[in-house]
């Protein structure tokens, strides 16, 4: 089988196969985060985890977390829920356990209980139709969860090209000394030698074992504001912000929400976009994409539709008309 192309971008209109509903909001605030996920969370019951990108300690980009404590405590079904992490692969501020709650305390991540999922130990997950793996290796208490909301911080990724959704879950799910080694490191050879488009299918095969693991009960959340063109694991070292905020957007079909942040990226004008688009391409990124519709994780055909007018359905281009520069907060 020929692999894909992750330095190319598919047009929407030589894409093929269903249509998803993607909600979009260009309300970026906690009111906002709380529209885009009410529009998603009809399936969310149980105990629930919140997966976020915690960041590394004083990152500049993250989401806020009053947004967050916003959305936990004012949604019912998430008054309960639990912040969900792993720790890394990579030695920082978030390697070990200690590091990592010490790391949460700085960010300001105290409102609610925060599991780290690997802190006792992994599980195994089947991975259907992987071509690299056939499980994937987990934080154990993923395991012990009912539904999990994917709230993610889109941006730019040194290694990925960019952090979706599939980022999220894919790398933030395997824990941090065998899944994350399954995906970035071949056996025997020196640490992070995968790359390109073999990179993008770990990835995305990491996070179907997990997309598959809570079948209907996972929604996915995205938001597009402080997009470097680095990742929140980057911390204070990451790259400044160019690109102008969008919107948050939700969706149940996770490579839909991807592929939308990703299109709406693409729909910017050429100064905008110029620095997160040469990132996805370079790194061959937009292969996460084309491999997740592989593996029949979802659709990159989709109807946006805007929470701000009626649920009115809207064009990518219409979406990021008013787009405006960035600006330091």
């Amino acid at each position: 089988m020929t692999t894909v192309d992750g330095s190319v971008y598919v047009p929407y209109e030589k894409r093929s196969g269903n249509e998803s509903i993607v909600y979009f909001t260009r309300d970026l605030s906690a009111a906002g985060l709380a529209k885009a996920y009410e529009s998603v969370n009809g399936n969310i019951c149980g105990k629930t985890g919140v997966k976020l990108h915690t960041g590394e300690q004083h990152g500049p980009n993250i989401i806020p977390h009053a947004w967050v404590e916003s959305l936990m405590k004012n949604e019912p079904e998430l008054k309960d829920a639990c912040i969900v992490e792993t720790n890394t692969y990579y030695e920082g501020d978030r390697y070990t356990t200690a590091q990592h709650r010490e790391t949460l305390k700085v960010n300001g991540w105290t409102f609610c209980p925060v599991d780290i999922m690997d802190e006792e130990g992994t599980a195994l997950l089947p991975i259907k139709g992987g071509k690299w793996m056939k499980e994937m290796s987990v934080g154990s208490h993923m395991t012990t969860y009912d539904s999990l909301v994917v709230l993610t911080h889109f941006k730019g990724h040194v290694q990925g090209g960019f952090g979706g959704s599939n980022k999220n879950i894919g790398i933030g799910c395997a824990d941090g000394r065998i899944g994350k080694r399954w995906i970035h490191t071949h056996e025997g050879e020196d640490q992070w030698s995968v790359s390109k488009e073999e990179l993008m299918e770990r990835i995305s095969e990491s996070s179907k074992a997990t997309v598959d693991f809570f079948g209907r009960h996972i929604t996915f959340v995205n938001v597009m504001r402080n997009m470097s063109v680095s990742c929140d694991c980057e911390g204070t070292a990451a790259a400044p912000v160019v690109t102008p905020n969008v919107g948050i957007l939700a969706s149940t079909d996770i490579l839909a929400v991807d592929q939308a942040c990703v299109d709406l990226v693409y729909a910017m004008k050429e100064e905008d976009h110029h620095d997160l688009v040469e990132r996805m391409e370079s790194r061959h990124g937009l292969r996460q994409l084309s491999y997740m519709k592989e593996l029949g994780m979802g659709n990159d055909r989709y109807l946006l539709v805007d929470l701000d007018n009626d649920h009115q359905l809207i064009s990518r281009e219409e979406a990021v008309a008013h787009v405006v520069p960035f600006v330091q907060e």
